[in-house]
């Protein structure tokens, strides 16, 4: 089995910045694309970012281009979420996730495996 966990969410005020970190361990599965999602109250999840394992492609909603960075880390199995200018509505739960094969990235249903969730709160 994989274990993703999430950490680095938190509080913020409108414009500063929080860094996720996805740490993926247990069974090592060539991952196809690791992807980020947040999921706000009421709200179906959404997509957020997503990188591919191998070649590093990536990409981003449109909400958050220019302001969201996702990057990697092949030698820790890691994958990060840098967030700049951060504004109420990127309030959420955000989720990281892995898929093994190919297929939309932007669909939560494609992905395999799931962390926890970490909470970041946007105030304004």
């Amino acid at each position: 089995q994989v274990q993703l966990v999430e950490s680095g969410g938190g509080l913020v005020q409108a414009g500063g910045s929080l860094r996720l970190s996805c740490a993926a361990s247990g069974r090592t599965i060539p991952s196809y694309v690791m992807g980020w999602f947040r999921q706000a109250p009421g709200q179906e999840r959404e997509f957020v970012s997503a990188i591919s394992w191998t070649y590093g492609y990536r990409y981003y909603a449109d909400s958050v281009k220019g302001r969201f960075t996702i990057s990697r880390d092949n030698a820790k199995n890691t994958v990060y979420l840098q967030m700049n200018n951060l504004k109420p509505e990127d309030t959420a739960v955000y989720f990281c996730a892995a898929a093994v094969s190919g297929g939309d990235y932007r669909a939560p249903e494609n992905y395999n495996y799931w962390g926890q969730g970490t909470q970041v709160t946007v105030s304004s």
